[in-house]
């Protein structure tokens, strides 16, 4: 039985309380921890053991996705914790951590693991790892692993200067940098969806795609993060990382017999390195950025982005951006792929619509109305697969009428993201985390929009709060005869979106 300690750095933070508590809770009550597991939880405000568990329990009450038992397991599981006090400039406090660390360890016996978790800003992180390697806590028999969270730099430059501070303590294998988009459970189906299904694995490429579009809406405002997100923005906050992440899982062609984390990892930077660049000049044709004005959602009225606490009047900070792109390989030459994600949105969604080339027509055909073929899925808040296909109209026999084949008709309330993400960095399993190759590359692409924004070189289209963004990222699709799905104004997208009637399940 070998020691496994789990050092949570930022222990009392938002992201600990609501995500990073309950998943290990999640794990412990289902067995899915290691059998030898301590937690130990740092600060910098002194805080007694029993304080710092009662924190722990409450965080459960407050967070955990199902019911809490007070129970023998609840009393077993806040056993694992205790608390230390850190300040990341202090080494003796990193001393001390490793004693206590090392004390645990040597009462179990065997071969000691440990698991570094920086939830903290990212300012932070180099100190942190540079801390670790010289007070010798980062010295272990067994592994040792470093899990940190995005934004993984701000640009081409500081992503690179982190990851040389991190490097000096960790090896790549050793740093398993968090998306959690790739813990959703339907982003990790993905590739099985294409391997178990021969006939959309045949389909999947340029031949028969006609476009394929990535849409990531929030309803929500800029909220308590005014000071983060007004730096950041979507392109930064939304678009670099999960938009990207989601772009390389759609579009990797791996073999099933060779989907290690290795593999995976490598066709993902792949797609990356086979991804047109941008040049200065296209990026006012391929981008569209924009800034919610004032408006409603759900009926109750919102401010403007620059009526936001914490927002400057005069703010040009992006709250939606939508892009097209073109993966220069053999399976997606010539497909668009159009991404878009913005906040204060008509509606909360993350879905992908891959739309399929129509037949050649004659002219009798096209008196008889179709829609195109769609394979729609739906990543959250509801997970879904659907097939849109069309068929004969009984009441207009030389009609058609699309009907939809549900692919996803088992569902189960899936495992959270964090539950899934934390389970595979204590096992080893790198498949779903970042490798800094992605990083990099998905920050050059990037990089000449960066540097638009900041000359002003973009315009800045406003939208009102609850539509569906400005109306340039319309015309981005129309420029080449295609449309979003699933907005309000498309009456087809609009019924699909909408519980169906006529819906056939695949069994």
């Amino acid at each position: 039985m070998n020691p496994t300690t789990f050092v949570l750095f930022g222990a009392t933070g938002d992201l600990a309380k609501r995500k990073i508590y309950p998943a290990l809770y999640h794990l412990y009550i289902h067995g899915k921890l290691p059998e030898a597991f301590s937690v130990i939880g740092l600060g910098r405000k002194e805080m007694t053991d029993e304080t710092f568990k009662a924190h722990v329990k409450q965080s459960l009450y407050d967070f955990y996705r199902l019911n809490v038992k007070e129970d023998d397991s609840l009393q077993s599981f806040l056993g694992l914790f205790g608390f230390n006090i850190l300040h990341i400039d202090d080494t003796d406090h990193f001393v001390r951590l490793k004693d206590r660390v090392e004390a645990w360890e040597q009462g179990i016996g065997g071969t000691s693991n440990r698991l570094f978790y920086l939830s903290v800003a990212p300012n932070f992180f180099g100190t942190i790892a540079s801390q670790i390697e010289n007070s010798g806590l980062g010295s272990v028999t067994g592994w040792k692993r470093l899990v940190i969270e995005k934004p993984f730099g701000h640009d081409v430059a500081s992503a690179r200067e982190l990851n040389d501070q991190l490097s000096q303590a960790f090896a790549e294998e050793e740093i398993y940098r968090i998306d959690h988009y790739l813990g959703k459970s339907m982003v990790q189906r993905l590739e099985a969806l294409k391997q178990a299904n021969p006939v959309i694995q045949a389909l999947w490429t340029n031949r028969f795609i006609a476009n394929v579009q990535i849409t990531a809406d929030e309803t929500v405002g800029v909220e308590e993060r005014a000071g983060y997100y007004d730096k950041a923005g979507a392109l930064r906050d939304m678009f670099q990382n999960h938009m990207m992440q989601l772009l390389m899982m759609l579009t990797i062609h791996a073999p099933h017999n060779m989907a290690s984390a290795e593999n995976v990892q490598l066709k993902k930077k792949q797609v990356l390195e086979a991804l047109d660049p941008l040049q200065k000049q296209d990026v006012l044709t391929n981008i569209v950025r924009g800034q919610y004005t004032a408006g409603s959602i759900q009926g109750k009225p919102v401010p403007a982005y620059t009526a936001e606490p914490g927002i400057s009047e005069g703010s040009m900070n992006d709250t939606f951006i939508a892009a097209k792109l073109h993966i220069d390989n053999y399976y997606w030459r010539g497909v668009p792929f159009y991404i878009r994600t913005g906040k204060r949105l008509a509606s909360k969604s993350t879905r992908i619509v891959i739309e399929f080339k129509e037949p050649l027509t004659t002219a009798t055909q096209a008196e008889q109305a179709t829609v195109p073929n769609l394979l729609v899925i739906e990543i959250g808040p509801k997970e879904g697969i659907t097939l849109q296909l069309n068929a004969k109209d009984p009441d207009h026999p030389t009609g058609f009428k699309p009907v939809y084949i549900d692919m996803y008709p088992d569902r189960k309330e899936a495992q959270e993201a964090y539950e899934t993400l934390i389970h595979d960095a204590l096992n080893g399993d790198s498949t779903f985390f970042v490798h800094w190759d992605e990083v990099d590359l998905s920050w050059q692409w990037v990089q000449p929009i960066l540097e638009a924004f900041a000359a002003n070189e973009v315009p800045l289209h406003p939208y009102a709060a609850g539509s569906h963004g400005p109306e340039a990222a319309h015309e981005l699709l129309a420029a080449d005869g295609f449309h979003w799905w699933f907005d309000e104004e498309d009456e087809a997208g609009k019924a699909a979106s909408e519980p169906l009637v006529e819906q056939v399940t695949a069994s």
